[in-house]
């Protein structure tokens, strides 16, 4: 199952086609460097590459007229042992926010992985700032099972929180 299509929207693998699309959405969210844990100077071409390469397979939302509304990648958590725990990470397209964009993609992914065979989901580095996040992830019954106390060094709010959360699928 590659594609679900939710009233005019689908959800498909990512393409090269897709790059600039994605970046348009990667940019500002890692520029910002609210809510991922990378550099926030990445280039383009370092960004589409973490995003989509390596064990990450990265999907694109579109709605009924091929615009990008978000993305996100899967892939597994840990190597051997822990191989049967997926990661996910998702980014909303600006101005799609709010719409139900990110619950769509996390039902997506859900889905992905159970066929994949996956047994649970794990996101490692929720950033506690990010209350969107959390309490979608919390909605869809992820747990927090771990924090850790000043994990993320948030540019505007300085040392905060950082989440485990896990799920079984």
């Amino acid at each position: 199952m590659s594609t679900l299509s939710v009233s005019a929207q689908v959800i498909r693998p990512a393409l090269a086609g897709d790059d600039p699309a994605l970046w348009a959405m990667l940019e500002p969210v890692f520029r910002a460097g609210e809510t991922y844990a990378i550099d926030r100077t990445i280039s383009r071409e370092a960004a589409l590459t973490w995003w989509r390469s390596g064990t990450h397979q990265a999907f694109v939302m579109e709605d009924g007229a091929g615009k990008a509304l978000g993305s996100y990648y899967i892939c597994p958590n840990q190597q051997g042992g822990g191989a049967h725990v997926c990661n996910c990470g998702f980014v909303v397209a600006r101005g799609a926010e709010g719409q139900g964009v990110a619950r769509t993609l996390l039902a997506h992914a859900l889905d992905m992985a159970r066929a994949r065979g996956f047994r649970a989901m794990q996101f490692n580095c929720v950033v506690s700032t990010n209350s969107r996040a959390v309490a979608l992830w919390q909605a869809h019954g992820f747990e927090i099972v771990g924090r850790l106390p000043g994990a993320f060094a948030h540019p505007v709010a300085g040392y905060v929180d950082a989440f485990v959360m896990y799920r079984m699928l």
